[in-house]
């Protein structure tokens, strides 16, 4: 069975030579982010994230429409943010990029708070599994009749809908009670970060129930960086060489920086760091040091080839059907994960039919 492949662009300011210290080469522009993305569709990756960022910054859907036109193959996966625009602009946006991308479309739904509003988890989430709903229906070209708590809404079918004439498949992910029962209920693929093996089959299995009770079935996907080399000493001390200058404190300021920072989640990749040996190692070939500043995903995939191979066919043999990858410098990482390990696995662009998830 294969697996869809992605690499992520850094539009957020998450790239760096030395973990923690920034570098005005590596800083988020159009430029910087377009190149990462080109090289990715050179390398033959499937899928590429282009996050949503807390602060003011790039957008994901703006940075989507510029850089479509300059792609053939690569599909784009979307971050959008729930609450930020309103759906059926939001509906509109996503169609639009759709037919700018011939159909290779694919959306990561979050449920963050948004800068400077706050929300309660628990609504925060109903607020996402309404918009979860209607943008579904928008872009399966359905008309809607919708009255939430954050969303009442009738409205015409809308006139141009994606390529397929269905709604691009929802990637989503979280642990907390909330989000596992978002995601059971209205998403495509569950995206989790990275974790012991243990743990991961814990929530395959949750998930897996929790679908179940809702009549539906779930794809899964996992979030994590990637530090590559020929032997395994050579990636042991890349991964070393990443934190070398780092300042303890400049990398808490940095993960609180992030509207997520206190999230379950974001939480469960601090409880790895401090479970981890003295090396940051927390099994075998997943490092936690990334995490020491970075909110979110804070481990790493770190080996040779081989090694890094056989990590992510075990995840694939509990089910894992999509990776997203990321790795220090971002250009520099996906040479390297292309050169060493992509030709080995077999990949291609997740297939989902959405249609019956309405």
């Amino acid at each position: 069975m294969s697996v869809e492949v992605s690499w992520f662009s850094a539009l957020c300011d998450d790239d760096y030579e030395y973990l923690g210290v920034p570098d005005p080469a590596l800083r988020s522009s159009w430029e910087h982010c377009r190149d990462i993305v080109l090289r990715a569709e050179n390398h033959g990756y499937d899928n590429i994230l282009l996050p949503s960022g807390y602060q003011l910054g790039i957008d994901s859907v703006a940075f989507a429409g510029g850089v479509a036109p300059l792609l053939e193959r690569i599909r784009l996966l979307v971050a959008v943010r729930c609450g930020e625009l309103w759906v059926p602009q939001l509906a509109r946006q996503l169609a639009t990029l759709d037919r700018m991308l011939a159909g290779r479309l694919t959306i990561n739904v979050i449920s963050s708070d948004l800068p400077g509003a706050p929300v309660e988890s628990a609504p925060r989430y109903q607020r996402s599994l309404e918009t979860m709903h209607v943008l579904r229906q928008l872009l399966n070209g359905e008309a809607v009749e919708f009255h939430g708590e954050f969303l009442n809404l009738e409205l015409d079918a809308p006139a141009i809908g994606t390529v397929s004439g269905g709604c691009p498949p929802f990637y989503f992910g979280g642990i907390s009670e909330p989000a596992r029962q978002v995601a059971a209920e209205a998403a495509d693929v569950f995206l989790m970060w990275p974790d012991t093996i243990p743990s991961i089959q814990s929530v395959l299995d949750d998930m897996r129930a929790r679908a179940d009770e809702h009549g539906r079935s779930l794809r899964f996907g996992y979030r994590a960086h990637v530090i590559v080399r020929e032997t395994e000493d050579e990636a042991r001390a890349a991964a070393t060489r990443l934190v070398s200058r780092l300042d303890d404190e400049e990398g808490e300021t940095i993960r609180k920086r992030s509207l997520d920072s206190a999230s379950v989640g974001v939480r469960r990749q601090a409880e790895l760091r401090e479970s981890a040996g003295n090396e940051g190692y927390v099994e075998d070939n997943l490092w936690t040091g990334i995490g020491r500043a970075r909110s979110g995903c804070g481990a790493a995939i770190v080996g040779d080839p081989d090694q890094v191979r056989a990590k992510l066919e075990a995840y694939q043999a509990m089910g894992i059907e999509a990776f997203i990858l990321s790795g220090y410098p971002h250009l520099d990482e996906c040479d390297l994960f292309a050169r060493y390990v992509l030709p080995e696995l077999d990949h291609a662009p997740l297939s989902l039919d959405t249609s019956e998830a309405a």
